[in-house]
């Protein structure tokens, strides 16, 4: 199983002989409306949208645009599935994306010979923009094929209900069926912000104590080294997750891959 960090939200997965793009954003900057403010991109991604391998599906987790890029997704080949929420799911085929197929949080679907995708609702005020209610619907993914199991949390708060999607897909497999690696985004907001924050996000501390309770194997960080925000830099989070990993007593199983490089895992039931 290979996992490779393009930037922010954006891997490329590679197991059950499926290949498998996260949320993909190779915008130069991100804006919310087509004029008014933009945050720029900080370093290029590391894989370009024209070296990108073939795929055999796209996994979209919410409607937010470092989340949800349409010229991202139209520069894909359009025979390429993509799986989204219902409501994204029925927004993308009204604009022209008719491989565009929802999944409900709880469902299981298969989404290529060898892999199942198993979703859940994340917790994250996810409208596009902010008005658009209906657009509010956000899921966790949790893919399972015989070399491996990743957990893809998109965006997220650290509630008592996370991780359970791990250990539905436990249960299933009779306790057996253990998490090989937990992707899980990162933040660091000033302290001013950080009650809202968390309403809606995981800091560095919540996606160590997520990790946690997944029980997963590995963990690699990503929302990192990719786009500035107004109230933290695009590598405060990772800078400060480094700083406190040596006192952390999994320390040796988080695993910072930089935007283009890659991570091979060998599974548990390798």
């Amino acid at each position: 199983m290979r996992i490779t960090y393009i930037g922010h939200a954006t891997l490329l997965l590679q197991l059950g002989g499926a290949t498998l793009l996260t949320d993909p954003n190779f915008d130069a900057a991100l804006g919310r409306f087509a004029i008014g403010w933009r945050l720029r991109r900080v370093a290029p991604p590391g894989i370009a949208l024209a070296d990108l391998p073939r795929l055999d599906g796209v996994l979209v987790t919410h409607a937010h645009v470092d989340h949800l890029s349409f010229d991202s997704l139209r520069a894909l080949p359009q025979e390429v599935p993509i799986w989204a929420p219902p409501a994204i799911a029925r927004w993308l085929v009204a604009k022209g994306f008719e491989q565009a197929r929802g999944v409900e949080a709880g469902a299981t679907v298969p989404i290529a010979a060898a892999v199942k995708l198993h979703a859940a609702a994340a917790t994250h005020a996810a409208a596009r923009y902010g008005f658009d209610r209906w657009r509010d619907e956000a899921n966790m993914y949790l893919l399972e094929s015989d070399e491996g199991t990743v957990f893809f949390a998109g965006d997220t708060a650290l509630t008592e209900t996370t991780h359970h999607l791990a250990e539905r897909v436990r249960a299933a497999a009779g306790g057996n069926r253990p998490l090989d690696v937990a992707l899980l985004p990162i933040g660091h907001p000033p302290e001013w912000k950080r009650k809202s924050f968390r309403a809606g996000h995981l800091t560095y501390e919540d996606a160590l104590e997520l990790f946690e309770r997944l029980q997963a194997r590995l963990l690699v960080p990503y929302h990192w080294g990719t786009f500035n925000h107004f109230t933290s830099g695009a590598h405060d989070a990772i800078e400060r997750l480094r700083a406190h990993l040596p006192n952390h007593a999994r320390a040796k199983d988080v695993r910072i891959i930089e935007p283009g490089q890659s991570l091979d895992v060998e599974t548990a039931n390798a």
